[in-house]
Order: structure tokens, then C-alpha cells, then sequence
């Protein structure tokens, strides 16, 4: 694992497929507001889940005129447009499946040792610098106050 995206650093533009196969780029995203980007282990597991759903019970605090969240695993897309569905998650949920976690690389957020993205919470501004960032250890839940410190900035 390289180290985690540093504030103030040029965030990597990326463009991956979202759970109903759209093409999500994070330049045209962050062209109009800034960008909450969410890494996540795998889903249906019990903490992402969690978490997941706390994005979507406060929606308008992650989705509004300022800020758009995504959230971004290694899953494929038909795997996120399940659990997505099931669970009511109207955000888009990324697929970084191939090249495996390439895009979780370049932000310092991706596990080798055990093949998925770790917690990893990044706020990019429109001019695409990262203002926020956080990982969580392996196998730990996201501390909630990251939520709260990276709106704060957003």
C-alpha cells in the first residue's frame, strides 16, 4: 500500500462504471461541486453496510448544490446494482474491479494483502485538489468523526 493522498495534493482522475453501468468520471464531477469519495471494502458486509446507510439516511448532507458522494469498491457493477438496490442506495457505487483497485492504489487507500480498498474517505474540490483524507486501519470501521471533519470542509 502506498501512502494516503495528502491534502493539498492533485487528486487522479478517474472514469468507472457506476452499479447501473454508467460511465462516472470524477473531473466532471468535481467541474461542478466537490466530491466525497468513499472507499469501501465489499459489499453486503456488515460494516460497509453501516456506513453506506448512514450516507443514504443523510443524503442531503452528502448530495447537495456544494457536494456529490460517491462510493468506490472493487465489486462489479452487477454485484453493486444488487446490494445498491436492496439497500436503497441512490448514490452512485464505483466498480475499480479492472484493472484490480487501480484506482484505490492511486489514493494510498488499497490493501495488497488482502485484495479490496480499505476505509478510505477523500473530499476533492472543484479544482480537483484533495481538501480531506482518511483511512481507517484494516479490518476497522471508519470513525464517524470523519464524516463530521470532512463535511465541515465540503
Amino acid at each position: 500500500m502506498r501512502d494516503l493522498i495528502a491534502v493539498g495534493d492533485l487528486a487522479p482522475d478517474f472514469t468507472l462504471p457506476d452499479q447501473n453501468n454508467r460511465r462516472v468520471n470524477l473531473a466532471a464531477l468535481a467541474a461542478d461541486r466537490q466530491v466525497l469519495l468513499v472507499f469501501f471494502p465489499l459489499a453486503f458486509t456488515g460494516n460497509c453496510e453501516g456506513e453506506l446507510a448512514l450516507i443514504r439516511d443523510r443524503e442531503p448532507e452528502f448530495d447537495n448544490e456544494s457536494l456529490t458522494t460517491v462510493a468506490l469498491s472493487v465489486g462489479p457493477p452487477p454485484t453493486h446494482k444488487v446490494w445498491s438496490s436492496a439497500q436503497g442506495f441512490l448514490f452512485p457505487l464505483l466498480s475499480d474491479f479492472w484493472p484490480h483497485g487501480a484506482v484505490a492504489q492511486q489514493y494510498g487507500v488499497f490493501s495488497e494483502q488482502h485484495g479490496y480498498p480499505l476505509r478510505g474517505t477523500v473530499l476533492v474540490d472543484r479544482d480537483r485538489r484533495v481538501r480531506f483524507s482518511d483511512v481507517a486501519e484494516p479490518g476497522a470501521p471508519r470513525d464517524e468523526t470523519v464524516w463530521e471533519r470532512a463535511l465541515s470542509l465540503a
